[in-house]
């Protein structure tokens, strides 16, 4: 005998068939969660989240009382969180970002800090300029705050220049570029020397801007290279005195005239590249001995002159500061040498000689030299000085020509 009566197989079928469309059409959903925000379970804190993760829950202030404060989440929910987290005191009505840590009591537990770190996290982007406090030091650099999110600086990323000691940054607020973001761990790392270069660029083009070739400024000699010397000429413009614009006497070692930390008057050449290569020139500023040479130098005048280079095919004489004349080894006479078949020059640098100015060309600004006399004579050689003395007689007309010329000739031909 039965107990009782068995469904018919039809309604067994057709109940197991409505089970599997529900099961089917709730799969994957919490029937706790329906109706309600998208919030976490009871005690979980979440992760940490990246970018665009929904992890922060909004909520308006529904009272303040001395130590918490009631906020509403949504329907039927409402959460708590200390006083301590708002400055200043909180408002009735705002709305304000929070992160969940649980519950209690029926009451969703609330925190602002948590949040705010989540909050510039979605805000911040590489290349971001943050505003740090440095908390610490470490063998590699620093250790920052950046709000509620960790932070660190390379030693290298401090300043631009080499900083010995780190510890001096202890307690200041920096200001910083962001070079990576740990969303998961949420640390930065920064950079502080990347925001002074910026702002280095940004003074150097304001400088640049105001100015313009043939303008005098003030400088000083940051470093000296064989070739020439770097100069500060302020707002963070560097500029190059080359060895050839430095003095118009000629300037074979720079470091011999210049040296780190000189100040120095400089003339703006050029400006190329944006101001990235600016010329500058200090012998610019000084008298242009060629300005009036025509007055003091003459062809065929006979001077005195120092040797300052001396190469294969002649050398090189000044006769004063900036004014020099080429002396080639077929205008030495005697005074060269022989090397491969061929004449080289003689001399050495300082030493003085007694030359002919053969031409002088101003628009050229070029002065050939020679040590020979206008017949080919050896200056000071006494056929030199009695081809002089010939030509003196027959350009004054002043004694008889005769038995004196004759002499005179005799005497230069090396006759008795």
């Amino acid at each position: 005998m039965r107990s009782g009566k068995s469904p018919p197989r039809s309604r067994m079928s057709d109940e197991r068939s409505l089970d599997g469309e529900i099961e089917a059409a709730l799969e994957g959903l919490n029937l706790q969660d329906v109706g309600l925000p998208d919030l976490p379970a009871s005690g979980s804190k979440g992760k940490s989240g990246g970018k665009g993760e929904k992890n922060l829950q909004k909520g308006t202030i529904a009272g303040v009382d001395k130590s918490d404060v009631i906020v509403d989440l949504g329907p039927r929910m409402q959460g708590v969180i200390s006083i301590d987290e708002f400055d200043p005191a909180p408002v009735v009505g705002e709305v304000y970002d929070f992160s969940l840590a649980g519950q209690e009591d029926g009451l969703w537990l609330l925190s602002r800090k948590d949040a705010l770190v989540m909050a510039a996290l979605d805000e911040l982007e590489v290349g971001s300029n943050v505003k740090a406090k440095v908390t610490g030091q470490n063998t590699g650099g620093l250790e920052l705050r950046v709000g509620g999110l960790r932070g660190f600086m390379p030693a290298s990323h401090v300043a631009i220049g080499r900083i010995e000691d780190l510890s001096q940054f202890i307690g200041q607020h920096l200001v910083c570029e962001v070079l990576e973001i740990d969303r998961e761990k949420k640390q930065l790392l920064l950079s502080r020397r990347n925001v002074e270069r910026a702002e280095v660029e940004v003074a150097r083009s304001s400088a640049v801007d105001s100015l313009v070739p043939g303008a005098t400024v003030h400088g000083k000699i940051t470093r000296v290279e064989g070739f020439g010397a770097f100069v500060d000429i302020g707002g963070g413009v560097e500029g190059l005195l080359h060895v050839s614009n430095i003095s118009r006497k000629r300037v074979e070692d720079v470091s011999e005239v210049l040296s780190p930390g000189q100040e120095v008057k400089v003339m703006i050449l050029d400006i190329k590249e944006g101001g990235r290569r600016i010329g500058l020139g200090m012998k610019q500023l000084e008298p242009d001995p060629w300005d009036d040479a025509v007055h003091r130098y003459r062809d065929d005048q006979i001077v005195e002159a120092t040797i300052v280079k001396v190469l294969d095919f002649g050398a090189f004489l000044e006769l004063e500061p900036g004014l020099e004349g080429l002396l080639h080894v077929s205008q030495m006479g005697d005074g060269g040498g022989q090397r491969g078949g061929r004449k080289q020059a003689g001399g050495t640098p300082g030493e003085k000689l007694t030359v002919r100015i053969a031409s002088i060309d101003p628009m050229e600004r070029r002065i050939s030299l020679s040590t020979l006399d206008s017949r080919g004579a050896k200056l000071g050689s006494e056929e030199a000085a009695g081809a002089a003395e010939i030509d003196s007689v027959l350009r004054d007309g002043k004694q008889q020509i005769g038995t004196n010329l004759g002499n005179l000739f005799k005497k230069a031909l090396g006759g008795e």
